[in-house]
């Protein structure tokens, strides 16, 4: 994944800001996980998450988008108030990396190249691309057996602000369903480990990145025209 984010990173910082602009930025906030273990609070940070970003400005209204996060996702059934995962006792720990494509659309024009202050709520989707260990849990103990690849559908909202004229702050959350259920361990796909499953085996798992971002832009001036 590090080579893929390299390569990708090289190719658009090469690339000509002909009628667009640039750019490039980190990520620094947290994470929680949704499933079958522990907490059910969609938004509750409880590990420290961190990324790299970047955008090509189409137009003041919308941007393409691309980032590398990572976290570690973690959850303890002691600290869910549902009785039945309280009795239970369960935890598990896991690693997140995850690679981002997806279109961000700002809903207030957010031209960049403007010396006057601006704001706007802004929304972003796409596909990801992330590695995760794959797990099972037994008799309250987290097995470790290989690390998978799966892909997840980002929904994220944010707000953003021009601090100066290179420099943008925004604040985001971001949550992520996945098209795997066993984040967890909860549901191990290998039948001599079925008798490991627990929970609901119907729903797939979540995990959320909430945090700040912060990107330097550069490029020419665009002239946001029809080509």
């Amino acid at each position: 994944m590090k080579k893929i984010l390299s390569v990708l990173v090289v190719f658009f910082l090469c690339t000509k800001a002909q009628a667009q602009i640039h750019e490039i930025g980190v990520f620094l906030g947290g994470s929680n996980y949704i499933g079958d273990v522990g907490k059910t609070t969609y938004i509750a940070p409880n590990e420290l998450a961190f990324g790299v970003l970047y955008k090509w400005n189409r137009s003041p209204r919308h941007a393409w988008r691309i980032s590398y996060m990572q976290s570690t996702i973690s959850a303890d059934d002691l600290d869910s108030e549902e009785p039945g995962r309280s009795l239970r006792g369960y935890n598990f720990e896991n690693s997140i990396k995850e690679l981002s494509l997806g279109l961000e659309f700002n809903f207030f024009d957010f031209n960049l190249h403007t010396l006057a202050q601006k704001f706007t709520p802004y929304v972003s989707s796409g596909v990801n691309f992330f590695t995760y260990e794959n797990m099972y849990i037994e008799l309250g103990e987290t097995k470790k057996i290989n690390r998978k690849n799966s892909i997840a559908i980002p929904m994220i909202l944010g707000i953003k602000t021009n601090i100066s004229r290179s420099l943008v702050l925004g604040a985001e959350v971001g949550a992520r369903y996945t098209f795997s259920d066993n984040l967890d361990g909860s549901n191990p796909k290998k039948e001599n480990l079925s008798a490991f499953r627990f929970g609901n085996l119907n729903n797939n798992d979540w995990y959320v990145f909430s945090g700040i971002t912060l990107t330097y832009t550069f490029g020419e001036k665009p002239c946001y025209c029809p080509q």
